[in-house]
């Protein structure tokens, strides 16, 4: 459940972003470093549940942030590649159905595990 409402979160954050980039003309902008923070707290709470509340491993913690982000970024892609069908002569960005959540994904996974694993040495469960 945590893993789906992770990855809606990231979806509506990232889309929301892209809108606010859009209705100013493009560039980096404030609402895009929020977007990052934002993301970033979704996915420390994420950790902090799965690890305090439901005491779950760290490799399986890992695993479900991973998953949470591989499907926010397909979420994503999915909207891209909607809006690139209504676009008329724009590419059509298929290979981001794939691409982009392994690419998110893998660094998720790596990150969540490294700092579950230091959460689980200094502060035993019991």
């Amino acid at each position: 459940m945590t893993t789906l409402l992770a990855a809606a979160l990231y979806v509506v954050i990232s889309l929301g972003s892209v809108a606010l980039d859009q209705a100013s003309g493009g560039g980096i902008h404030p609402w895009r470093l929020a977007s990052w923070l934002a993301s970033a707290v979704v996915a420390a709470a994420q950790v902090w549940y799965e690890h305090y509340r439901l005491s779950t491993a760290p490799t399986k913690t890992a695993l479900r942030a991973a998953a949470s982000v591989a499907l926010g970024a397909f979420g994503l892609a999915v909207s891209a590649y909607l809006h690139s069908l209504r676009t008329p002569g724009a590419n059509r960005v298929s290979i981001a159905l794939v691409a982009w959540p392994v690419m998110t994904a893998v660094p998720a996974f790596l990150a969540a595990l490294g700092i579950t694993t230091i959460l689980a040495r200094l502060s035993p469960r019991s």
